[in-house]
């Protein structure tokens, strides 16, 4: 009877557990686009736009299928032309069924893949199943890098240590 909300990175490493407990999730959250940032890997997509074209670029979501043309409208607005029938909502978040989703595309020929998704369970179940096969594949877990963060972490151990304040700065040459 109670609910609650989890943000991607906490439903990510939770749900298998939550869903071995019983619980339900409602995704109609997940139907639109609201506040989305750049996934850490999308410099890199824009970059095989740019040598292969978007026409064999997938774009695969464990969101509802409404969410397709928020996602589309979004990756459009930020310079990555992906067909929008190339955007598929799941409505399912396990990790069998993104692996059999990738299979589906090797049935259809396709025999190069590149899978990135946040969820580890998500790239391992999708290499276990392209391991199955004969393809090409290189799969990652798709995260910021640590070095986004690791000034002000840094900064706030220096602080604890030294009691110099972490937002104090210095040239190199005093440094």
């Amino acid at each position: 009877g109670n609910t609650g909300t989890l943000n991607a990175e906490q439903y990510a490493k939770t749900y298998e557990d939550l869903l071995d407990q019983g619980y339900k999730f409602d995704f109609s959250d997940f139907n639109r686009v609201v506040k989305g940032k750049l996934a850490p890997l999308f410099k890199k997509a824009l970059k095989l736009q740019s040598k292969f074209g978007p026409e064999n670029m997938f774009v695969l979501t464990a969101r509802p299928p409404a969410a397709q043309k928020p996602i589309f409208d979004f990756l459009k607005a930020n310079g990555l032309n992906i067909p929008l029938k190339n955007i598929t909502g799941l409505g399912n978040s396990t990790s069998e069924a993104k692996a059999l989703w990738v299979a589906g595309k090797v049935g259809e020929g396709y025999n190069d893949f590149y899978f990135a998704d946040d969820a580890l369970q998500n790239v391992q179940a999708v290499d276990n199943i392209l391991e199955q096969f004969d393809v090409k594949r290189k799969v990652q877990q798709a995260r910021v890098k640590f070095s986004k963060s690791m000034d002000k972490d840094f900064n706030d151990i220096i602080e604890d240590v030294k009691g110099i304040k972490a937002e104090k700065r210095y040239s190199q040459v005093k440094a």
